[in-house]
């Protein structure tokens, strides 16, 4: 088998929630040029679409559709869509994202629950929506979870956004030990730091300093190298015997100590 054919995704589709947005919408891109079908699943109609219409440039299939993925008739839904135009999904990443600053003391219930729902309720929601056509396929499958730096050790400035990724690595690890059996992988990518809508407000001069001084490569991340381990883990054949893992894509940011 060559390298090409390892790592091809040709005839393979793929659903992406939050493709609308910088990093999973890169990954989109990436999965498509690897020779996968893309659904883009988020909450903007008009980012989605503008997503897509990228895809079907790269000459893939591509579908946009607006969907709240905490409601899970909602992900029902945008499933049987995508069933009925690609006639299965082979992959899935989860990488919708919220983050707020609010110091600990100032955070609401609505805060809170907005960014749970988003974060932690929505990967849970999706897996069960998608994975379970994975499941029952016989024909395996790849699921991956977008995580970050801040699911642990804990990060400043982060609070609830670092609780439901933390979540979203146990999610992780615990359907690819069920899951194994049905031939589903499951797996998530930890980014370090990349900028992006959510954390742009709290990217100040300060604390980009202190993350450069905690990351070996004294830079961030661009959205593009991403793209190597999303392929990477989508590909039955290159990850064949991989499930479970927290792919850490971070400058080496976690490697750091003093």
């Amino acid at each position: 088998m060559s390298i090409n054919q390892m790592f091809s995704l040709e005839g393979q589709s793929a659903v992406v929630i939050g493709g609308g947005g910088v990093l999973a919408g890169e990954i989109a891109l990436g999965l498509a040029a690897a020779g996968a079908n893309v659904a883009i699943i988020g909450r903007s109609q008009e980012k989605a679409e503008a997503r897509a219409e990228e895809i079907r440039a790269l000459g893939r299939k591509a579908l946009a559709i607006s969907a709240d993925t905490a409601i899970k008739s909602a992900l029902q839904d945008s499933c049987q869509q995508i069933l009925d135009s690609f006639g299965g999904v082979d992959i899935l990443v989860n990488g919708a994202g919220v983050n707020s600053a609010t110091p600990f003391f100032d955070i609401t219930e609505e805060e809170w629950q907005r960014i749970v729902d988003i974060n932690l309720k929505g990967v849970f929601l999706a897996c069960q929506v998608f994975g379970k056509g994975m499941v029952e396929s016989g024909k395996g499958g790849s699921v991956i979870n977008i995580s970050s730096a801040s699911s642990g050790p804990p990060l400043s400035k982060v609070f609830t956004y670092g609780v439901t990724k933390g979540g979203v690595n146990q999610i992780t690890q615990f359907l690819a030990r069920e899951w194994a059996p049905y031939r589903v992988r499951v797996n998530a990518i930890l980014p370090g730091f990349f900028p992006a809508e959510q954390n742009r407000k709290i990217l100040t001069e300060d604390r980009v300093a202190s993350i450069f001084r905690h990351t070996p490569m004294n830079r961030f991340g661009e959205a593009n190298e991403l793209v190597g381990a999303a392929v990477y883990l989508a590909s039955s054949k290159a990850s064949s015997f991989v499930t479970g893992t927290v792919l850490r894509v971070d400058g080496g940011f976690l490697s750091m100590t003093i």
